[in-house]
């Protein structure tokens, strides 16, 4: 699994980039990886259950986002970061 220094330094699209679309989907997928490794030692964890569905909605609107604004980055993501799409 990547360190969230990797992700952003592998999808920023530029030196200073900290907060583009491309990031926050990617810190997101970090994020969501991460509690459903949780999930698999905690099944009855319902609280955290809601903050996973509210990063995987967070997500999809920010693909959704990117797909409309930027096709060729939609792809790149996409590829990258193994989504089913």
């Amino acid at each position: 699994m990547k360190k969230r220094k990797d992700i952003i330094k592998s999808l920023a699209t530029g030196p200073k980039d900290v907060g583009s679309t491309e990031i926050q989907i990617g810190l997101l997928s970090f994020k969501i990886e991460k509690m459903s490794e949780h999930f698999k030692k905690f099944k009855k964890d319902k609280h955290s259950s809601v903050g996973l569905t509210k990063s995987v909605n967070q997500r999809k609107k920010l693909l959704m986002y990117l797909k409309r604004k930027n096709p060729q980055s939609y792809s790149k993501i996409i590829k990258e970061l193994n989504l089913r799409k």
